[in-house]
């Protein structure tokens, strides 16, 4: 045992020190003792965390700043945080702590033979890399750092990194005391990878424990963990001991380190390695074999499963494992299955497939609106059809079931974003479907049946999703998730289940509809407001909503569409019934922007646009954009502009204007709309039903086939748009269901070069799998000359 106080080397430590120096370096000690070849390394134990912590005079402070917020609600919780990793970073480590890691450093700088080696600095919290609990990316890691300045610099970051936003929030979550937790530091040789990854020794996707899942590229394993990258993947079989499926990818990207200074920087693999690295298998079969007799080995040592991340060093070809945990999210194979194998199923009505899923429940049959609070959890809600206000009741529902609708009517389209099973267009549903009834909605196949008849097991652990029959992590999915060319967003209305989303691989928010916060959040009519002097009500709870998605996946964009209920719809607000006239056919009246610039609303609309301002000024969340919706004229457009600079919202390069594209007087004015705006999302549902006079609602134009995006008149116009944005150097995007429904639909946009696609999210992972397919092909044909 060294004299150290606060610093401790790996070959003293193992898996029983937890305590001392955290789950990460208990591990990378039990892995050293045990005679894997890890990077050497040292931790500042937690005791030197907790000792900075109370020589610094920063426990009360930090506890005065955590008593007095609510760590769900958000904006606080970002201020907040901010706040205590300020008052950390502000503080000089005391010298009984700093001489010990300059000690230290120096120390292993004479074992490693280098002067200033580089090292990796890694948090590790002690209630981290629990078989029960993974802190995974809750805390901070720093690449390529040297010198003991930036060494202390770094130590004191990775502190601080225990009180970011969402660590507090997961400790919360996870019933941990924030100040039991602390944290250790680990200081290890930077390994300067030629070729890294993770390995799983069981298959996290099928959960099959005799098969090892190694993903591999060039670089850094940074890539890969990030998603920045598309790795090879190989299926390693343990009992044959036989590599049995190779899936050798396109890397494009790598990470690799900087030339100048700390840190790390993404390069193209061509230009850094050769073009012929870009489709070159990675590992070779005698690294794998190397990699899966480690992942056998590090399985024994801990007998459980483990998700390994490991790198081939190259300056001397060793293999160096750089970190081990044990798989939180591996399940026995969850499948539908018939309860009673014996039993007749009983179909008591058949309908369109909207939201996917199986759930059984108690029938709740609402004629009213004024029904909708006998809907309670775990119901099936079932309706003639759903309108904004029954939201709420819809999600306490297990699942809905319609009578009337198509795919895109408003019942499927919330379904799906709130993630409960949903068939619509079923005709008898509200007659057939008795009070009380217990049914099992099959909404994968459109059928109701009569009793709990099927069961669907589902993932109860935060951030798993199920493919293939397995609940996995939604982290694992984005690492797997290819790289594409076309950007792939999802779509969002409920701010609240953001955290469920979060991880999928989607690379922004391409259409935030914001009648889910008018409805659920503020409730009552914004010239009600206006009326009732109650305006700033509306702006606080408008920017909340907002803030909550953006500040979780910034920096990535949230294209915010601005309201665009319809005069019916917005009468259900309180005080609607006082300002909203009724219209014979709302759908084609007044909505979008022919509202925003009417006497009757504009300063309504101001107070969007002021809770806009707040949230891009306020909180410093500038990932947000805006979306004008329903845009017919030229002119009115420029009227709204004004309007919004007025406001302070001035389109520039930091504030993106976006509208939707879905009156076909947008498709013949295409090139005068792009010289306005930055941007174009196509509203296939609402261009489909202009172009084709067909009502999306209605269930017999839906199931006689007119409804359908794919029809050559729907093409032509989305042809047309998709020109004119890239003549002007504009961005085009579509949001709807029509690419991930369609593979031919997707593979015609990707093929006219639409920038974006934006989807739901249970069909993220898909619709980025399927454009990768598309984009591959395209190459492909165009390689052979096809």
């Amino acid at each position: 045992m060294s004299e150290y106080k606060y610093i401790r080397w790996f070959n003293e430590i193992d898996k029983n020190d937890i305590p001392v120096v955290g789950g990460k370096g208990a591990n990378l000690g039990e892995m050293t003792q045990k005679g894997v070849n890890v990077p050497p390394g040292f931790c500042v134990t937690a005791g030197a965390y907790r000792d900075f912590i109370k020589l610094s005079n920063l426990q009360d402070k930090i506890k005065e700043k955590i008593a007095s917020f609510d760590v769900e609600n958000s904006d606080e919780l970002q201020i907040k945080s901010k706040e205590i990793r300020d008052l950390i970073n502000e503080c000089q480590i005391p010298e009984v702590i700093a001489n010990e890691i300059i000690e230290a450093y120096n120390e292993f700088s004479k074992n490693v033979e280098l002067e200033n080696p580089f090292v990796a600095i890694r948090s590790s919290a002690t209630a981290e890399d629990l078989p029960e609990a993974s802190f995974a990316g809750q805390q901070d890691t720093y690449l390529h750092i040297n010198s003991i300045k930036e060494v202390l610099n770094f130590t004191r970051k990775c502190w601080a990194s225990l009180w970011t936003g969402r660590a507090i929030y997961y400790r919360q979550e996870q019933g941990f005391d924030h100040f039991e937790v602390s944290l250790s530091v680990v200081v290890q040789k930077m390994v300067n990878s030629e070729k890294s990854g993770v390995m799983f020794t069981a298959n996290p996707v099928n959960n099959n424990r005799n098969e090892m899942m190694i993903n591999a590229s060039w670089g850094l394993g940074e890539a890969i963990v990030s998603g920045t990258v598309s790795p090879d993947e190989y299926i390693f079989d343990k009992e044959s001991r036989n590599i049995s499926e190779k899936h050798i990818a396109e890397k494009i990207t790598m990470i690799v380190k900087k030339e100048d200074g700390v840190g790390t920087v993404e390069v193209n693999v061509g230009d850094y390695l050769g073009f012929d690295k870009i489709n070159k298998q990675c590992l070779t079969d005698e690294e794998i074999y190397k990699l899966a007799d480690y992942g056998m080995k590090i399985e024994n040592i801990y007998g459980k499963h483990q998700d390994i991340e490991w790198a081939f060093d190259e300056d001397t070809h060793e293999l160096y494992i750089l970190q081990a945990r044990p798989i939180t999210t591996l399940k026995e194979k969850e499948e539908v299955k018939a309860m009673n194998e014996k039993t007749e199923l009983n179909v008591l009505v058949r309908g369109l497939p909207a939201s996917p899923g199986i759930a059984s429940g108690k029938v709740k049959n609402i004629l009213d609106i004024s029904e909708i609070a006998r809907v309670e959890d775990g119901d099936i809600l079932v309706t003639v059809m759903t309108n904004p206000d029954m939201v709420p009741a819809m999600r306490r529902a297990s699942a809905v079931v319609t009578d009337e609708g198509g795919r895109t009517c408003h019942a499927a389209i919330v379904s799906r974003e709130l993630g409960i099973p949903c068939i619509v267009g079923a005709k008898t549903a509200s007659e057939t479907l008795k009070e009380g009834m217990e049914v099992t909605v099959d909404a994968t196949r459109g059928v109701v049946y009569e009793g709990k008849v099927l069961q669907e097991e589902k993932s109860k652990e935060k951030g798993e999703v199920t493919v293939s029959g397995a609940a996995i992590s939604e982290d694992f999915i984005h690492r797997l998730a290819p790289i594409t060319a076309t950007k792939i967003y999802m779509n969002l209305g409920e701010p609240s289940i953001i955290g469920r989303y979060k991880n999928l691989p989607f690379d922004g928010i391409g259409l935030m509809r914001t009648e889910f916060i008018f409805t659920n959040m503020i409730g009552a009519h914004p010239m009600y407001l206006v009326k009732t002097g109650q305006g700033q009500l509306m702006i606080d709870k408008m920017a909340e909503g907002i803030m909550t998605v953006a500040q979780e996946i910034y920096p990535k964009p949230i294209v915010v569409r601005l309201s665009d209920f319809r005069t019916n719809e917005f009468r259900g607000l309180k005080g609607g019934d006082e300002v909203e006239p009724i219209e014979n056919n709302p759908m084609i009246g007044w909505r979008g922007v022919s509202r925003y610039i009417s006497p009757d609303y504009e300063e309504g609309f101001r107070l969007e646009c002021r809770a806009l301002k707040k949230v891009r000024e306020e909180y410093g969340l500038t990932n947000v954009w805006a979306m004008l919706p329903f845009v017919r004229t030229t002119w009115e457009l420029v009227r709204v502009k004004n309007i919004m600079e007025e406001e302070g919202l001035v389109q520039n390069n930091s504030f993106k204007l976006w509208i939707m594209a879905e009156v076909p007087s947008v498709v013949f004015e295409a090139e005068e709309f792009a010289q306005l705006v930055d941007g174009f999302s196509i509203g296939s549902n609402d261009l489909t039903q202009l172009i084709m006079g067909a009502d999306r609602d209605s269930g017999i134009l839906n199931n006689m086939g007119y409804f359908d995006e794919r029809n050559e008149a729907v093409k032509r116009a989305i042809s047309i748009l998709i020109k004119a944005a890239h003549k002007y150097g504009k961005t085009i995007s579509i949001c709807g269901q029509g690419p991930s429904q369609y593979p031919e639909f997707a593979e015609f946009l990707v093929q006219e070069g639409i920038d974006s696609m934006s989807v739901n999210p249970d069909t993220v992972a898909y619709t980025r799998r399927l454009v990768a397919t598309v984009e591959q092909r395209i190459i492909l044909n165009k390689i052979r000359g096809l």
